[in-house]
């Protein structure tokens, strides 16, 4: 009887540990990226097909929203555990009243560019004078362009904003207008490099924008001390530290896992955007996010 006690005591030892591991791998996290999944969300990617989000415990599902502008509302509303947002719209979110907290940085530094054709014989901020600017949407790339355009001089009265939509290359391409603003540098400027045409650049950091961390995770206020998010970060740690060191295999498992994403622009935008992404994405960066609050404080958005 008392081997027998033994052994039914061991076998409900080792079924409730079956059941806490169960009960783990069921938690399920929700992420709502900023846009559709491209190589900029590689880390989470990767995290995610190395399985070490599983290894966590945690169910993760990347979901691409139907606009831009969503994912951090549904977070701040509970219908969401994550999302993906831009450090500039994070604080402008927080300061309308909307719950949320910085979780973990993805991309580091800006992407943002301002990209006109070589041929146009553009050189300075200062030739912008007469020319069609075009732009896709937000507050935030309207105010880094005029900011920048104000210290070359120009007023609003000088250039013509045409809302092209997510249309930036081919209109550039097209002729329909002569510069585009709110393109990324790893996107835009090979899309038209494969057009046959040379981009030149222009960078807001060089003229005296703030640094900014270009894509961020956060999290509703309330969900901030969650466990589970802990392990989500540690996760997304070593997806980060996977993709350093095997670009070309991560590379390749996201072409299987996209295939209408296998395309030479995607190759070369996924190996230009390594060196932006946070080799710590758990560092918060406060003296970055102060300078940002008085920039856009001063631009009359906080």
């Amino acid at each position: 009887m008392r081997v027998r006690k033994i052994i039914v005591l061991w076998v409900c030892v080792v079924l409730s540990f079956g059941v806490s591991a169960e009960t783990v791998k069921s938690r399920h996290i929700t992420v709502v990226l900023d846009w559709f999944m491209n190589p900029d969300h590689a880390p989470l990617f990767v995290a995610k097909w190395q399985g070490f989000f599983a290894k966590e415990g945690l169910d993760v599902e990347l979901l691409n929203p139907a606009d831009p502008t969503d994912p951090a509302k549904w977070v701040a509303a509970g219908q969401a555990d994550i999302a993906v947002t831009y450090e500039p719209q994070f604080l402008m979110a927080q300061k309308q009243g909307l719950p949320l907290v910085w979780l973990a940085t993805l991309v580091a530094t800006p992407m943002d560019c301002i990209v006109t054709l070589e041929e146009n014989g553009i050189r300075r901020i200062q030739d912008f004078r007469g020319k069609r600017i075009g732009y896709s949407s937000g507050v935030i790339d309207d105010v880094l362009l005029t900011t920048i355009l104000k210290q070359a001089g120009l007023s609003r009265k000088d250039f013509t904003l045409i809302n092209v939509r997510y249309n930036l290359s081919q209109a550039l391409l097209s002729h329909q207008v002569d510069i585009i603003a709110g393109t990324m540098c790893n996107f835009e400027p090979n899309e038209i490099r494969l057009a046959g045409k040379k981009p030149l650049l222009f960078y807001p950091a060089d003229y005296h924008i703030p640094n900014y961390e270009e894509l961020i995770l956060v999290t509703n206020v309330k969900e901030a001390r969650d466990p589970a998010l802990i392990k989500f970060t540690t996760a997304l740690q070593q997806g980060t530290n996977y993709l350093i060191r095997h670009p070309q295999e991560s590379w390749q498992a996201f072409a299987r896992a996209y295939p209408e994403l296998n395309n030479e622009l995607n190759r070369r935008a996924w190996f230009e955007s390594l060196s932006y992404f946070a080799r710590r994405p758990t560092a918060y960066d406060d003296q970055s996010y102060q300078q940002m609050k008085a920039f856009l404080q001063q631009e009359g958005l906080l």
